[in-house]
């Protein structure tokens, strides 16, 4: 394989004026980088991409922090940032945290030593006052960090109000609603407050099931449905997200609940698993490919110098009336 400083040779140049090429950097005649350029393909020289990369102070990749892939939400919204980070340039390193106490500092130590351009976060384990010390490219998914990190979510509260109005609509009078931990501060609240809001508007009983913080294996959801079931509740409506409301369905059919004549379901994120369920899911779908075109859209400019100060996008939710509340 050959090497810099035979590329040198062959153009009859220093390394170093090779190296200026390689890099664009400094002055280097028309002359001169022709024949540089001519003895590179000659020798079928392959320039060191990381070697490149740290001499401009740059890796060109990206690290993406999501609590498990094993969630549907998190795994579909991997596969688009993925993509949506290569049209950008970059490529994307993959950063389970859920299993390691640590590994979310880890992740961020490694945007502080360089060895990554950027993070997305989508995971809520770290304390915020840690994020607060990093000067750097970092985006946060759905949760609120700092004045100097931008957020990427969709309107929850509108999220809360459509799963709302359709359990009216199909005339419940009790509902069960799963709601997330409020041990971090998170946009994601904003649903649950405003589906309870407008429920006890309306004279409808609520019943609050908070699950834990940052647990999404199937066994922690499993239990929970054991423990719904087993305590039983006087309730004709159910809303909480994609795998919880799949589950309830799947239980609710193994005890010959009749959905939706004797219980509606709602759930919530839309991802792909809610379209493998007989009756076909009610769903309010977060649109999970916008989420990560505008969170890769944002580390980009961050790494390339740009500030966002309180900077906040607000996505839309949409509605997509299934089975599961209405006979259609």
């Amino acid at each position: 394989m050959a090497s810099i400083r035979d590329v040198a040779k062959k153009a009859n140049v220093g390394p170093a004026t090779v190296s200026r090429v390689l890099n664009n950097s400094g002055y280097v005649s028309e002359e001169t980088r022709e024949k540089i350029e001519n003895a590179m393909t000659e020798l079928n020289y392959i320039p060191n991409e990381l070697a490149r990369n740290l001499f401009h102070k740059k890796t060109g990749i990206i690290a993406v922090l999501v609590p498990s892939v094993a969630n549907p939400f998190f795994a579909e919204f991997v596969e688009c940032i993925e993509s949506e980070l290569y049209t950008y340039g970059y490529k994307t390193m993959l950063c389970n945290t859920v299993k390691e106490g640590n590994a979310e500092l880890e992740y961020l130590d490694m945007l502080n030593r360089h060895i990554v351009d950027g993070v997305i976060t989508g995971v809520h384990s770290l304390d915020v006052e840690e994020y607060k010390q990093i000067h750097k490219p970092i985006v946060a998914l759905d949760r609120y960090l700092s004045e100097n990190i931008p957020v990427v979510a969709v309107n929850h509260k509108k999220g809360g109000e459509l799963a709302a109005e359709e359990l009216i609509y199909c005339g419940c009078k009790s509902v069960l609603h799963f709601c997330g931990s409020k041990a971090v501060e998170s946009p994601y609240h904003n649903r649950h407050s405003e589906f309870e809001r407008i429920m006890k508007k309306n004279g409808i009983k609520v019943h609050s099931y908070e699950l834990e913080w940052n647990r999404f294996d199937a066994d922690y959801y499993e239990k929970v449905i054991k423990d719904i079931f087993s305590n039983p509740l006087e309730v004709d409506g159910v809303f909480g997200v994609d795998q919880i409301a799949i589950r309830f369905l799947n239980e609710a059919k193994r005890r010959k609940i009749s959905v939706p004549e004797e219980i509606k379901i709602v759930a919530y994120d839309g991802t792909f698993v809610t379209g493998l369920t007989e009756p076909r899911l009610t769903v309010v779908a977060q649109p999970i490919d916008q989420l990560a075109r505008q969170s890769a859209e944002l580390i980009s400019q961050l790494v390339n110098g740009k500030t966002c100060k309180n900077k906040q996008v607000l996505l839309d939710v949409e509605l997509h009336v299934g089975n599961t509340t209405r006979n259609l």
